[in-house]
C-alpha cells in the first residue's frame, strides 16, 4: 500500500470514529454508582483544550483481579492485575479529539492498567515525534491513524486530550486504591 493510500485510510478511520463515537454517552453522566458492581473502582476526569475549546470527560471503572485478568493469568506482586472493565466518555470538540476518544474507548476496555499505561506512553511518543516515528499498528490498532496528526503541533493537543483525561482518571483510581481504609467507627 502506498503512503498516499495509507494516509487516506487513516483519514477515513478518523472520520468514521468522529461520526460513530464508540463508547460515547448520549446522556450526561449520573452520580457514581458502584453498588451494583462490588470491587469496581470508578474515576472520572474532565479536561479542556484551552487553545480550541475541545472538552472531554472520561469515566473509567477498574476492577482488581477481574476474571479477564485471571483468565489471562496476568498478575503483579499484589495478585491479579487491575483491569479496565468500563470506559465511557462524553465530549464536544473537533473531529480529531472526538475520534481519538472513540479509538481510546475501543482500545482500553479489557486491558490491564499496566498495559493501558504503556499504550498511552506509546501514543504520546508517536504524537510528539512530529512524524519521525512510524506507527506500529499491531500495538496501537486504530490509534495508529493519528500518526499524521503528529506533523501538526496545534492538533496534537486535540488528539491527546482524551488520553490525558483517561490517564488522569487512572491516577485517581490508583490514589484511591493506595489510600488507607477509613478506620471503623468506635460506635459501630
Amino acid at each position: 500500500m502506498s503512503s498516499s493510500e495509507l494516509q487516506q485510510l487513516y483519514q477515513q478511520i478518523i472520520l468514521d470514529h468522529a461520526k460513530y463515537r464508540h463508547g460515547a454517552s448520549a446522556e450526561p453522566f449520573g452520580v457514581f454508582d458502584a453498588d451494583g458492581a462490588p470491587g469496581l473502582r470508578l474515576a472520572e476526569s474532565h479536561q479542556v483544550n484551552t487553545t480550541c475549546g475541545d472538552e472531554i470527560t472520561v469515566r473509567v471503572g477498574v476492577r482488581a483481579g477481574s476474571s479477564a485478568a485471571a483468565d489471562a493469568a496476568v498478575t503483579d506482586a499484589a495478585g491479579p492485575a487491575p483491569v479496565i472493565e468500563q470506559f465511557v466518555w462524553r465530549g464536544d470538540g473537533c473531529s480529531i479529539s472526538m475520534a481519538s476518544a472513540s479509538v481510546l474507548a475501543d482500545t482500553m476496555t479489557g486491558l490491564t492498567v499496566a498495559e493501558a499505561e504503556a499504550l498511552v506512553t506509546t501514543f504520546r511518543e508517536l504524537l510528539r515525534s512530529r512524524g519521525t516515528i512510524e506507527p506500529d499498528e499491531e500495538v496501537l490498532g486504530d490509534a495508529a491513524a493519528f500518526a499524521g496528526v503528529s506533523k501538526y503541533p496545534a492538533r496534537v493537543k486535540c488528539a491527546m486530550l482524551p488520553w490525558v483525561a483517561f490517564e488522569a482518571a487512572l491516577m485517581q483510581v490508583a490514589a484511591a486504591s493506595a489510600a488507607p481504609a477509613a478506620p471503623a467507627s468506635p460506635l459501630a
